[in-house]
């Protein structure tokens, strides 16, 4: 048995405690976003290049969290960082607060890389996507009330902080979960008005929306829960089969998932066309983004022509039928010009199968240390993303996840931060194309020293 805990970041990372303690006097936690917290406190990292990070230490990093996925290329891509300088040389600005053409030629890529996107919207994140999303379908169908399901998210907004990671004595039956608030602050509206579905279970999720068809406008879901827990190909097609003979809108949130399961995310992988589909991450190549794209009925209720902007100073047509939606950096000219170039990498040549081909290899070598050390534990993902669950049981929603050894996981992941593995401890690994062949030797080596070392 494993029977220590595993070392926790200390007198090695002297320099990253000392700024954590300073940061904590001018930010809550000393972070500014919650998930980058972890106990006794974050690393501080002072640069990155291609598949490492460098820590204000000193220390060098493989890294696997790839700022949750956003870094498909890795850190410093020579091909992204000189399309940001022709950028910002040749057009002579960083934004220009007015349309310009590479809104058009990321739009029109998107469109013909994604099956369910005619028509395409711009945002800053992919949480403001996602809120964009299902505004549209609410605008759209009139009614108030959306379905999300248990264990996914789709960023910090009232609308989804609910049931995220719901305690086990809260949650309710698998037929019926309840609708539990994550976050202090979020108005019972919110949490009355979203319906709880249970991730890869047909029959019950059939049967609540059902139930509710008359108040729901969308469904919003994960395709890849978590990005690492895949949909059941008969649960995503019978999802879409249902949605469409309800007439509740369905939203893909491939905020994770897009380019990194394929060039047209899980919709081209499991051939079903969303109304709507949120993305972000990748889609930056390491810049904030976000983008909706989807049919170009729900899409065009959005479209502002005929003055109707609720902006405009004494505009008397402003018009109620109009969904609202605007950012002075959506669009933004360097994120695009960096966007383009990283999908442009992707496309060229077997980038992607080779990618993807990498990312099964370090999956069946780190199944194999587990196995020797006599540790149940399975990997679970799609295309360039996994996650290690201590396991030997089926993972197919959040209620089976909770089987897993997260105390061990945890204790694992913390042993190899000090050997200079890098993700948040419990999180997904992300494979870039940039990871080499030692890399992945070298991962695999560290995961067997660190479950030797935990023995001891």
């Amino acid at each position: 048995m494993l029977n220590r805990e595993a070392s926790v970041v200390s007198v090695a990372n002297r320099k990253s405690r000392e700024l954590y303690e300073r940061a904590c006097e001018v930010m809550p936690g000393g972070v500014t976003a919650n998930i980058k917290y972890f106990e006794p406190h974050p690393i501080m990292m002072e640069k990155g290049k291609g598949s490492k990070l460098y820590d204000v230490d000193g220390k060098e990093y493989i890294d696997f969290l790839l700022s949750y996925g956003a870094l498909i290329h890795g850190h410093g891509y020579e091909p992204v960082m000189q399309a940001v300088y022709n950028q910002m040389t040749n057009q002579g600005t960083t934004i220009f607060g007015t349309p310009h053409f590479l809104e058009i030629k990321m739009a029109e890529k998107l469109i013909d890389l994604y099956p369910g996107i005619e028509m395409v919207r711009y945002t800053n994140s992919g949480l403001e996507a996602t809120i964009l999303a299902v505004r549209a379908g609410m605008a759209y169908t009139g009614k108030e009330k959306i379905a999300k399901f248990e264990g996914h998210y789709h960023g910090g907004s009232n609308q989804f902080l609910v049931s995220v990671n719901p305690d086990l004595d809260k949650i309710g039956s698998q037929n019926e979960p309840r609708s539990i608030p994550e976050s202090t602050g979020i108005p019972d509206y919110f949490v009355e008005n979203t319906v709880i579905l249970p991730f890869n279970d047909l029959a019950a999720t059939d049967q609540i929306l059902r139930k509710h068809a008359k108040e729901l406008s969308a469904v919003i879901l994960e395709p890849v829960q978590g990005g690492f827990i895949p949909a059941d190909e008969e649960f995503i097609k019978g999802l879409r089969k249902i949605t469409e003979e309800l007439d509740i809108l369905l939203i893909f949130d491939e905020v994770k998932t897009g380019f990194r399961t394929s060039l047209g995310g899980c919709q081209e992988v499991y051939g079903v066309k969303p109304d709507l589909t949120a993305l972000g991450k990748v889609l930056g190549g390491g810049f904030p983004v976000g983008a909706v794209g989807g049919r170009k009925d729900v899409m065009m209720i959005s479209a502002p022509n005929g003055g109707r902007d609720i902006l405009s100073a004494g505009n008397k047509d402003k018009g109620k039928d109009v969904l609202f939606h605007s950012g002075t950096y959506n669009g933004h000219p360097t994120v695009l010009a960096a966007g383009l170039a990283t999908i442009e990498a992707l496309e060229n040549g077997q980038t992607i199968d080779q990618l993807f081909e990498r990312t099964r290899f370090l999956r069946n070598q780190l199944e194999a240390v587990y196995k020797r050390q006599g540790i149940d534990m399975q990997t679970i993902g799609m295309g360039s993303i996994f996650n290690l669950v201590l396991t030997n049981e089926d993972v197919k929603n959040y209620r089976d996840l909770q089987k897993a050894n997260m105390t061990l996981r945890k204790m694992i992941d913390k042993e190899l931060l000090q050997k200079g593995i890098y993700t948040k401890p419990l999180n997904r690994y992300s494979m870039s194309t940039v990871h080499t062949d030692e890399d992945i030797a070298k991962t695999v080596e560290l995961h067997e020293d660190a479950l030797k070392n935990l023995r001891r």
